[in-house]
């Protein structure tokens, strides 16, 4: 039972569960009674009062509202959000969440997507909880950390042939000696520079003229995935498609652009590439004139050793260096 007293203009009030003792001091009266009846049931379950009441699909709708906001990535967080909460288990109460539950919707998961995606809607799992767990009080511990994650599959390793870039590049319409006329060919140009720059499609999809020190041979990328700035070096090549892009006027977003080299990639024949692949050729081929440091500036990678989940040489390549 709770005892409440009047100290000044503020109440102290205390309360007593199974000889554990908790008191606070509230500034009303109604705000020391619902302390009181909020931190008996905590006593009394071991969980905060909260649990009792919200379920993980609150937490996620929550976690949309409040936290996703503003985020670089907030449309593909959103998004995975709303399809998490469309499973059982948004339904399962946070004070009867166990590791269970989340292994038995990471099995079914497994069912319908690779390792990979499991993985990345568990990170934002996790973001939920950790977020409800510190700053809502809506639980004691991140389920998350208790259960077995699915091992990702090996990082792609695909590179571009000569043969299959000329397919690329026809299939698109593009041509070194020519300004894009059409947003078919301009993603053309996005291509070649990707591969001469290690762009990300998204990144080449924002530039401006603005961000084009060409005098000087250099790239300036405002607003990249981990949210720095940084300023990416040209070789002759880049130069001259960076040129032919400015001079067309034309612009794609990324959406639109990764459509239209999927249907090239169609009318080409070819299998098995995307847009992205270009990233994991441009590594590789930089990596013979760049060292590892002016390499991982260069792409934006703070820790050297995640271009090794780019960097793709093949051992003939490799043995030819050795001479």
């Amino acid at each position: 039972m709770a005892t409440i007293i009047k100290r000044g203009s503020t109440y102290r009030v205390q309360v007593c569960v199974d000889g554990v003792r908790r008191s606070a001091t509230k500034d009303t009266k109604q705000q020391a009674r619902e302390w009181a009846l909020t931190m008996e049931v905590e006593l009394k379950t071991g969980k905060p009062a909260e649990t009792l009441v919200y379920t993980v699909g609150d937490a996620l709708e929550r976690y949309g509202r409040e936290v996703s906001v503003g985020k670089k990535g907030e449309r593909w967080e959103v998004i995975r959000l709303a399809l998490l909460g469309r499973y059982a288990l948004a339904r399962v109460r946070l004070a009867d969440l166990a590791p269970e539950d989340l292994a038995l919707w990471r099995d079914q998961r497994l069912k319908e997507v690779s390792a990979a995606s499991v993985n990345r809607e568990l990170n934002v799992l996790s973001s939920v909880f950790t977020h409800a767990k510190r700053e809502w009080r809506w639980l004691s511990d991140n389920p998350v950390h208790e259960i077995k994650r699915p091992k990702n599959p090996r990082p792609r390793d695909r590179r571009i042939d000569p043969d299959e870039l000329l397919r690329v590049l026809d299939a698109l319409g593009y041509s070194p000696d020519k300004v894009p006329a059409k947003k078919t060919q301009l993603v053309g140009a996005y291509f070649v520079l990707a591969i001469e720059t290690a762009l990300r499609l998204g990144e080449i999809c924002a530039l401006t003229v603005n961000d084009a020190v060409l005098d000087q041979r250099y790239l300036i990328i405002r607003d990249s995935k981990n949210g720095d700035q940084r300023h990416v070096s040209l070789s002759t090549v880049a130069v001259a498609v960076m040129k032919q892009i400015l001079a067309s006027g034309l612009s794609v977003d990324s959406a639109t652009a990764g459509q239209l080299f999927r249907k090239a990639i169609k009318r080409a024949d070819i299998t098995g590439l995307h847009f992205h692949d270009s990233r994991h050729e441009a590594l590789t081929r930089l990596a013979r004139k760049l060292d590892v440091l002016d390499l991982a500036r260069m792409v934006g990678h703070r820790d050297v050793r995640s271009l090794m989940i780019y960097y793709n040489a093949t051992a003939f390549e490799i043995a030819g260096r050795l001479g």
